[in-house]
């Protein structure tokens, strides 16, 4: 048996958990904060057969688009004396998946 660890971004969530689901795949989501952006992310531990990790990881792939976003730089790109520090917006590209494939050592459901 593996855990599949997958780190979305929320937006995807609800897709990917729907889609998950109608191919007979239990999972649990966990809400998460991403450490870049400081945004919502959502990680689903999704425990497999070995031989159902391809599906699910393609099910996962299928779901989850990147996307540009606006955001301001957490470093203060400028500083004038009448208004402090001025952000400067950057664009980044966000979304996508992190997954990681763990062994499940045991595994009890009670």
């Amino acid at each position: 048996m593996k855990l599949i660890i997958a780190v979305i971004q929320d937006e995807d969530a609800n897709k990917v958990s729907n889609d998950l689901r109608n191919r007979n795949f239990g999972l649990t989501k966990l809400a998460s904060t991403g450490g870049f952006l400081s945004s919502g992310n959502t990680t689903l531990l999704i425990g497999v057969e070995e031989e159902r990790v391809d599906s699910a990881l393609e099910i996962i792939k299928e779901s989850c688009k990147t996307r540009k976003k606006i955001t301001t730089d957490s470093i203060p790109s400028t500083y004038t004396a009448a208004s402090g520090y001025i952000p400067r917006t950057i664009e980044v590209l966000v979304g996508g998946a992190t997954i990681f494939v763990v062994d499940v050592d045991k595994f009890e459901k009670m």
